[in-house]
């Protein structure tokens, strides 16, 4: 009445997919019912191997190899299913079958490591373009970006250096205003620094030159020093007249 367990040995099956195989197996029963495991089958161990050996033909045949070797579950519960009905009227209760190993031939076994390699190598070139792609979509912004910061640097340095330009345009002008009303009023020495000033500049320009190594001044530079004279007469009226104020101011008291 105790539970007995079977070997099943090696046998070479042939697939759906017409691959061959080699499958054992264990099969596990108990005896319920003594009289019928004696009387009603001959050899009862051995017409529950056969049995169970059929059945794993049968059942195997109809399948893949793929889902030979990725549904064994499934596998089990059938041939369970099968034989614990087929040895029900001998009194037995068969209460596991288990496929232990499944091994299909080495060029099979070769041919599934290359397509498995294959995919593997499929999946790594797929993730490297995709990589790849995501960089450049990632560098083409960064480079839009740039060019958009760099034009709006641009931009803004342009609408400063016409400010600045626009201020240094209004000083200049007021500047020339000045020295216009100062030779209007008779002021000669207005003349005289208006000319001294485009004068030092002009100088200014060409010494600063990049290929200017040497520079000659004419005889007439010397010319400069009475416009530069004038400068110092306009200053000097100019603090006259300031201190002339008060005084007579005094006075008049």
């Amino acid at each position: 009445m105790m539970e007995r367990v079977l070997d099943v040995p090696s046998q070479e099956v042939i697939s759906k997919d017409n691959a061959v195989i080699t499958v054992d197996g264990i099969v596990f029963f108990q005896v319920l019912d003594a009289a019928k495991a004696a009387y009603e089958v001959f050899r009862l161990e051995h017409a529950v191997l056969n049995l169970t050996m059929t059945n794993i033909r049968t059942v195997l045949g109809s399948m893949d190899l793929d889902e030979t070797l990725s549904k064994r579950d499934v596998i089990n519960a059938r041939l369970l299913a099968v034989v614990d009905e087929a040895t029900t009227p001998w009194g037995l209760k068969v209460t596991r079958i288990e496929i232990k190993d499944i091994s299909p031939p080495k060029d099979i076994v070769q041919a599934m490591a290359r397509q498995m390699k294959a995919e593997r190598e499929k999946r790594a070139n797929i993730l490297d373009a995709e990589g790849f792609r995501q960089a450049e979509i990632l560098r083409a912004e960064g480079d839009k970006r740039s060019v958009v910061l760099d034009a709006e640097g641009r931009k803004e340095a342009a609408y400063r250096d016409a400010e600045a330009r626009e201020r240094l345009a209004e000083a200049e002008a007021r500047a020339t205003a000045m020295v216009s009303e100062a030779i209007s009023a008779g002021d000669i020495q207005a003349i005289n620094y208006f000319v001294a000033l485009k004068y030092v500049q002009a100088l200014s320009d060409f010494a600063t030159g990049p290929n200017t190594k040497t520079l000659l001044l004419p005889m007439e530079a010397s010319g400069i020093l009475s416009s530069l004279a004038g400068i110092t007469e306009i200053a000097r009226e100019a603090f006259s007249k300031g201190s002339e104020g008060p005084e007579k101011v005094n006075g008049d008291k």
